[in-house]
């Protein structure tokens, strides 16, 4: 006795539960991922930290480098906190924001606890600027073309 159907096809039948998982499955509504882009829109590659409060501290990460009308996840997990603070500079070192939130930097990539006494502690600093987003879920920071 010969198989009806060579083993490397299966008839329609035998397929159709597997479609209706994939089609249930992306008929399921997903939970966004809450984040917080940053996307240049300048004309020059963009070198970007980050700082946020954390359970008790301030916590300061970097560098992502952005380059012009290049956008970047830089933080992909929920946003526990209404503020993120955000330092850019080009990549001749030159302030691109206005901030006033000073807190810790330092020249290759970081991850620093704290905001105080930078210097002292080996690391630089730099002024933040403060981005309220409302207590959203998602939140996108355009940094335009400098004038």
């Amino acid at each position: 006795m010969t198989d009806r159907f060579p083993p490397d096809r299966l008839p329609f039948r035998a397929m159709v539960p597997l479609l209706v998982g994939m089609l249930c499955a992306l008929a399921l509504p997903h939970r966004a991922e809450a984040q917080f882009t940053v996307c240049n829109q300048s004309f020059d590659v963009v070198n970007l930290a980050v700082g946020t409060f954390e359970t008790d501290a301030f916590v300061t990460r970097g560098w992502w480098t952005i380059g012009p009308n290049q956008c970047a996840n830089v933080i992909r997990d929920p946003l526990q906190a209404r503020f993120v603070y955000v330092f850019a500079q080009d990549v001749f070192g030159n302030s691109l924001l206005t901030g006033v939130t000073s807190m810790c930097v330092a020249p290759e990539r970081f991850m620093i606890r704290g905001e105080r006494d930078c210097l002292m502690r080996g690391h630089l600093a730099a002024d933040f600027l403060e981005v309220d987003t409302l207590r959203n879920e998602r939140w996108t920071l355009f940094l335009g073309a400098s004038p």
